[in-house]
């Protein structure tokens, strides 16, 4: 997505070849009109699918996600990185090692919104190492619902996580993808 790619060239700060900030329009403060457009992008891009629910790991995906599932007429569900202290039966729970936090977590989503008719699009802000997609993925299926796709906004393609969900049977569709990345350097596919 060209507008997305401009995006990140204007504001989008390269800090290693890891790291990308983009704190300034999607993850801290958001730009609106963008993350519309995204949104728009992949439900056009999934709308064929049958999507039953939009499902997102709090709280990056959020945005993006709940725009993307306003969009198709869904209703979102927000995958937990904590089980909350009223929220804590019948749930379907999986663990989960981040790359950015450099930790674990148990990612948690309740039975009673979730069944085996449902098609559900993941959607997310980045895709890196495919953990984070992995662990939602686990947890959707675990309902034995289909996983209609997922959609993310910004891929660092130079790293093995559209491998590791397209070995799974999964679409991926990325609106940016990074080719490579260096210190005030991004290129993209």
């Amino acid at each position: 997505m060209k507008l997305l790619e401009e995006k990140i060239k204007a504001d989008g700060v390269a800090l290693n070849e890891h790291i990308l900030k983009v704190d300034s329009f999607i993850n801290h403060q958001i730009d609106p009109i963008l993350m519309q457009e995204m949104a728009n992008e992949l439900a056009n891009h999934f709308k064929v699918k049958e999507i039953t629910k939009v499902a997102t790991i709090e709280s990056s995906g959020i945005a993006p996600a709940l725009l993307t599932s306003l969009a198709l007429g869904v209703p979102l569900l927000i995958l937990k990185k904590q089980p909350s202290k009223i929220l804590n039966q019948d749930l379907y729970q999986t663990v989960v090692t981040s790359f950015t936090k450099e930790t674990n977590y148990e990612l948690t989503l309740s039975k009673k919104f979730i069944n085996e008719n449902d098609h559900v699009l993941i959607v997310d802000d980045f895709l890196a190492n495919g953990e984070a997609a992995t662990a939602a993925i686990r947890l959707i299926r675990m309902s034995h619902a289909t996983i209609a796709g997922i959609g993310i906004l910004i891929e660092k393609s130079f790293q093995p996580g559209r491998e590791k969900l397209e070995a799974q049977g999964v679409e991926v569709y990325a609106l940016a993808r990074i080719g490579n990345m260096a210190e005030n350097f991004i290129s993209f596919l």
